[in-house]
């Protein structure tokens, strides 16, 4: 039953991208599919691309063992400050802007908006290097699940997902991932809210499950927290909020969701659709982590006393990638198995080909166009474009098949480079006059200096005494998490004051946008 689901579902995947292919035959067409998305689809093609396996058995696991019940708080600020306010400050400007520029990538923007080639080169491989362990810690994900339900080896199931994101991003581009990302959005709706109630009714409903939870303590959780509001470690689930949530604000695979929105009232209602989607989905998602200790022990004397699910462990130390997973093959009945693993299939399909269509699009209009020696046509750089997707996907699968890399780690690197160096250019850049080309560079060059030196000291493994320290203080600084959300709101801070110490390089060039983009339609 497991693989006739799946067998359906990939079939109707590739359908869909074969179907799409007459859409992708021009550079906009398989970038932004003709900018004529309605609010649904871009809403969905926004939650989607968002939410993956990343979330659902990444962060997930990891956040709901370590917050409890409280870890439904990422949930709804990723719902709020991740989907809502987003939508609200960023859709119509974003939407608009990028029509007077001409832009269809976020370098594209930067060149542009602060009329420099060199930022669109630069920002351009910010995009193609960070995208990868993103990418990477989604087939993570994807592969862990499917190992469980099917019990295939975890380097099988990479390759195999590669090559299906592959044959339908290359057929259909833009227009196939937003059909699809339609499709995938109402499967992931109907799967959540069954999993959340599998999961709960389990342990003997609500009240019974948070009780279960308050009885469990160790070392670093205290008894009876892992069931209240804020959980055992308030300051750290502010930090997971702001990096899962804010990031979306500077993230080039979402930002370009409002590129390819047709009209302001398609703005308006997607503001609603892809708030909705995100609290269903996000918020059950953590909800459901948040109980993983009732499935799950990290030792076997533990399991044995218990009866619970021992979580696999990697050099000693606790593989949350398996809490989810071990948590669903306990709880739900294998029908509903079949439709969690096309759920995550869904989320994950999703994300994988906003990332690759993202990095392609970027390193084609970015980086290859303006270096050619001769012009290339439409049709040439639509090719291009599509040879990339298979090269970015290899690069992604290499990462992946490392299994001992945390799906949390590989993702706040990512979303810590990228958002921590562009947000703030970007989100200013479309409403201030003042923003200077001096700031923008600062602001790439803090994102990204703090996301790998932080990278260097602490995920590589090479000082341990040092990660050690510094995860046993109030404020884990060793959690690549935090640092990738001190980048962002450091850049926040620091791109305004440079702006203010620096002058505009060419006023008329910024004045003739602003005038430009002073009519909303």
């Amino acid at each position: 039953m497991l693989y006739a689901i799946v067998a359906v579902y990939i079939a109707i995947m590739l359908g869909i991208g074969f179907w799409c292919r007459k859409h992708a035959s021009g550079v906009e067409g398989f970038v932004l599919g003709g900018r004529s998305l309605g609010g649904w689809f871009t809403a969905f093609a926004y939650g989607t691309s968002y939410f993956s396996a990343v979330v659902f058995i990444g962060y997930a696991g990891q956040f709901g063992w370590s917050y409890g019940a409280a870890a439904t708080w990422i949930g709804v600020g990723n719902a709020i400050l991740g989907s809502m306010l987003p939508w609200i400050i960023l859709g119509n400007r974003t939407r608009h802007m990028s029509k007077v520029l001409e832009a269809a990538t976020m370098p594209e923007f930067f060149e542009k908006r602060y009329d420099s080639k060199s930022l669109k080169i630069v920002s351009a491989i910010i995009v193609f290097v960070f995208l990868i362990p993103y990418t990477a810690s989604v087939y993570n994900g994807l592969s862990r699940l499917f190992g469980m339900a099917f019990d295939i080896p975890y380097e099988f199931c990479i390759i195999a997902m590669a090559i299906l994101t592959a044959v339908y991003v290359i057929a259909g581009g833009y227009m196939a991932t937003a059909i699809n990302d339609f499709i995938q959005g109402l499967i992931m709706l109907v799967g959540i809210v069954a999993v959340v109630i599998f999961v709960v009714r389990y342990n003997g409903g609500l009240a019974e499950s948070l009780f279960g939870l308050g009885q469990i303590s160790d070392a670093s959780t205290p008894p009876n927290t892992l069931n209240t509001l804020f959980g055992p470690d308030p300051i750290n689930l502010f930090g997971v909020i702001i990096l899962t949530s804010l990031g979306t604000w500077g993230l080039p695979q979402m930002v370009q969701k409002f590129y390819a929105v047709k009209d302001k009232k398609s703005v308006t209602r997607g503001t609603v659709i892809s708030t909705i989607f995100a609290l269903i989905v996000a918020g059950g998602s953590y909800f459901m982590g948040g109980f993983g200790r009732l499935f799950g022990s990290a030792t076997p004397e533990e399991a044995e006393a218990t009866g619970r699910t021992l979580i696999q462990s990697v050099n000693g130390k606790l593989a949350f990638d398996s809490i989810v997973p071990a948590m669903l093959k306990t709880a739900l009945p294998e029908l509903l198995i079949g439709v969690v693993v096309v759920l995550v299939l869904s989320a994950s399909m999703s994300t994988l080909s906003s990332l690759v269509l993202t990095s392609s699009s970027t390193l084609t209009i970015d980086l290859i166009k303006p270096l050619s020696k001769k012009p290339l046509t439409e049709k040439r750089q639509v090719f291009i474009m599509r040879i990339l997707i298979a090269a970015f996907l290899l690069l992604s699968v290499v990462i992946a098949l490392n299994p001992n890399t945390y799906i949390t780690t590989l993702m706040s690197i990512s979303w810590g480079a990228l958002a921590g160096a562009f947000l703030a250019p970007f989100m200013f850049g479309l409403f201030s006059k003042r923003i200077t080309r001096v700031a923008v560079w600062v602001s790439f060059a803090l994102g990204v200096g703090i996301t790998v030196i932080h990278m260097f000291f602490f995920s590589l493994g090479l000082f341990p005494d040092l990660t050690k320290a510094a995860a046993s203080l109030p404020l884990n600084l060793a959690s690549p998490i935090n640092a990738g959300a001190a980048a962002m709101i450091i850049t926040l801070i620091v791109t305004p004051i440079v702006s203010r110490l620096t002058k505009v390089s060419n006023t008329a060039h910024v004045d003739k946008i602003f005038e430009d983009c002073g009519n909303f339609d």
